[in-house]
């Protein structure tokens, strides 16, 4: 999710010197960021944005529903695997070039933390929500969704049993949960550099989360995720405000908490 500067093999130094780097991060509109490397970031978004729709959300697929039955724990788990898997090896192609956001909820909290500028944080939302859509489109148009009798799977909606503000605050608390995950992960604090544990550890949280959720929400915890299936299939309604705004305030939330409780100062 970002690369880590740690100068010096000394333990000492490194923490010091990622104190330091901490405290030095401001807030920038981003001029200096307007190049072609944020053109080839942007399109690493919308690439890994567009694999997340069409092979995660398709692993939501109504065929193995019929078949499992919508109750079978197989099938939540096979949809958990699914994301968790997937979007840590999305993160692990992408890590190289744009860090592998793939969701405007963590570029929005990579922003707040002053980890990214303003204009990064808009291109990388701007490219997600573009190759979501090209997703969708594609899963719908090549997966014969019209045929299946029974409704369309990876559609988010409020589950039974819940109402709209319980909802709201179990996607908030999911992203929370993603935030600080990957919060922790690029701590430079931690003095460990981009490897192969942010794309686990994000990928095993995702997984974590979509357990828990998908019984309640069907988990979103990503503003593309939650929005684009629904609209191309013709499944949206006013619960997907939900799926929009809870992971942009779980990204506020957490951030604060962050920083406030788990970096030292």
């Amino acid at each position: 999710m970002g690369e880590v500067d740690l100068g010096d093999v000394n333990p000492e130094v490194q923490n010091e010197g990622a104190k330091s780097k901490s405290k030095t991060r401001s807030f920038s509109l981003g001029g200096d960021d307007i190049n072609f490397c944020l053109l080839q970031k942007a399109g690493a978004e919308f690439l890994g944005t567009m694999f997340l729709i069409i092979f995660c959300v398709g692993s939501a697929n109504h065929r193995a529903l019929v078949a499992l039955g919508s109750a079978s724990p197989a099938y939540y788990l096979s949809i958990s695997l699914a994301f968790g898997l997937g979007i840590g090896g999305i993160i692990h192609i992408l890590s190289g070039t744009s860090g592998g956001h793939v969701n405007p909820a963590v570029s929005f909290a990579l922003f707040l933390d002053r980890r990214i500028s303003l204009i990064v944080a808009i291109v990388y939302i701007i490219a997600q929500f573009a190759g979501g859509f090209a997703g969708a489109g594609l899963l719908y148009a090549l997966g014969n969704f019209d045929d299946i009798e029974g409704g369309i799977a990876g559609v988010n909606a409020v589950g039974v049993g819940i109402n709209s503000g319980q909802a709201f605050f179990l996607e908030m608390f999911g992203t929370m949960f993603l935030i600080l995950t990957i919060l922790s992960t690029i701590n430079e604090q931690k003095g460990h550099a981009a490897s192969y544990l942010q794309p686990l550890s994000i990928g095993i949280a995702i997984l974590v989360m979509h357990i828990f959720l998908i019984p309640f929400t069907n988990c979103g915890i990503n503003p593309v995720r939650g929005s684009v299936w629904n609209i191309i299939t013709g499944q949206a309604n006013s619960e997907i405000l939900i799926f929009l705004f809870a992971p942009l305030v779980g990204s506020i939330i957490s951030v604060l908490v962050h920083n406030i409780f788990f970096v030292s100062y």
